[in-house]
């Protein structure tokens, strides 16, 4: 599979960064790390907006999306409040990471630290058909919790 060209602009605070990469060879999203000025200390239940030092411009039809790093979440409690958060292909500004610590001791934030990864799909727009009856399917209006029976 060919990979997809996807500009990439390093900010003043973050051009002694490396640039975002993949960790293995199947890793599905690249390191998102800290351009920080100092140390963020984030207190049990608080949280942050982290910038990274990179802005991008997406071809259109793809987006990128901002996800915790599963080793952060397990051993630290910190994750991405709004995972996914979501990188528009018209969005031009710098990427930043909404960090929240949920866990019970406070943790530190450092510059280059890696805190989330960034997947970039492909994705569909849709027209809505609007209608006065949606069509029968074998699950209908079951919610939350409706296929565990």
């Amino acid at each position: 599979m060919s990979a997809v060209k996807v500009p990439v602009l390093q900010l003043p605070h973050g051009r002694d960064l490396d640039l975002p990469a993949y960790a293995t060879e199947g890793a599905a999203g690249v390191d998102l790390l800290a351009a920080l000025d100092s140390d963020l200390m984030l207190d049990p239940g608080g949280r942050a907006l982290v910038p990274t030092g990179i802005s991008i411009a997406l071809p259109h039809g793809l987006e990128a999306q901002v996800r915790p790093r599963s080793g952060l979440a397990l051993r630290e409690g910190v994750t991405v409040l709004n995972s996914p958060g979501t990188v528009d292909s018209d969005y031009r500004g710098e990427v930043g990471v909404v960090l929240a610590n949920l866990g019970e001791t406070p943790f530190t934030v450092r510059r280059g630290d890696r805190i989330a990864q960034l997947v970039v799909a492909r994705h569909v727009t849709v027209d809505w058909d609007q209608t006065d009856e949606l069509p029968q399917s074998g699950r209908g209006a079951g919610g939350f919790g409706s296929t565990d029976t």
